[in-house]
Order: C-alpha cells, then structure tokens, then sequence
C-alpha cells in the first residue's frame, strides 16, 4: 500500500507542481493547467494493461501511477474552479462538483455490477472485465476533452 500512496503524494505534488512551474516560465494560465490536465489523464491510461499481466508488482506500479495521475488531476481541476470563478461561487461550484462525483460514487459500481453481471450470464467475463478497465483508463482522457472544447481559453466568468 505504500507504493499507492507514493504515487498520490508524488501526483497530487507534481501536477501543482507541473502548472505553476509552466506559469512562470510564462505559459498562459490555461494552457499550463491544460497540459498538467492532459498529462495526468495520460498517467491514467496505462491501468488498461493492469488486465493483462500476471505480475502483482507490474499491477501495483501500474495502480500507482493512475493513482498519481488522479492525484495530480484533482490539484488542477480544483484550481481551475477559482482561474475561471469569482471568489464568490467557488465553493458552490466546488460542492456540486463533489455532489456529482458522489452521486456517480454510487452508480458507478452499480454499473460495473450491471456489466459484470451480463457478461458473468454470457460466460465472457474477460470481456466484461476489459470493458470496464477500457472505460476506467480512458474516463479522465474523455474529461480532459470536454474540458478542452467546452472552455477552449478557461476565459474567467462574470456574473
């Protein structure tokens, strides 16, 4: 387990690290939080191969990695609430962000019990396995996109 929380220490270090030493060297603020964003989702990815290996050391480090790369996700994602938000509606935010993300804390395993379940009835429970590894790898990459379209400059909202 210390492996793990290595890997959130060094994450949730690193990726304020990343943006701020981005932002004076002079980057814009959203593109520095953008890439530091880009690279943790990157970290996430390679859980996709935890399926595949037998090694419980190749599985660990791959855990700690993605854990790092959450870790670091969550030190930029907050910090572009208050870049974007008047100080005033920060924590609004902040709190129906943590809303949603304990609502899908609920459904989530439900869902994988849904998928699990099926493929378990079609006895195909790799797949069913791979399916949700896929999803978990690439859930902060699909985030990482949507963020990118949707607030393309991170301009600063005013109400």
């Amino acid at each position: 387990m210390i492996l793990v929380y290595t890997g959130a220490t060094v994450g949730a270090i690193g990726g304020g690290y990343l943006s701020s030493k981005l932002i004076k060297k002079g980057w814009p603020v959203f593109k520095a939080r953008k890439l530091a964003l880009l690279v943790s989702a990157l970290a996430v990815m390679p859980i996709i191969a935890a399926r595949f290996t037998d090694n419980m050391w190749v599985v660990v480090g791959l855990l700690a990695l993605a854990i790092a790369g959450n870790a670091a996700w969550s030190a930029n994602i907050f910090t572009i609430v208050s870049d974007m938000l008047p100080k005033k509606a920060v924590s609004s935010v902040i709190g129906i962000g943590s809303m949603a993300g304990a609502i899908g804390g609920v459904l989530f395993p439900m869902l994988v019990g849904f998928i699990l379940d099926y493929y378990k009835a079609i006895n195909n429970m790799t797949a069913g396995y791979n399916i949700i590894f896929i999803f978990c790898g690439l859930s902060f990459l699909l985030a990482w996109l949507l963020i990118h379209f949707i607030t393309p400059k991170m301009d600063p909202v005013d109400f």
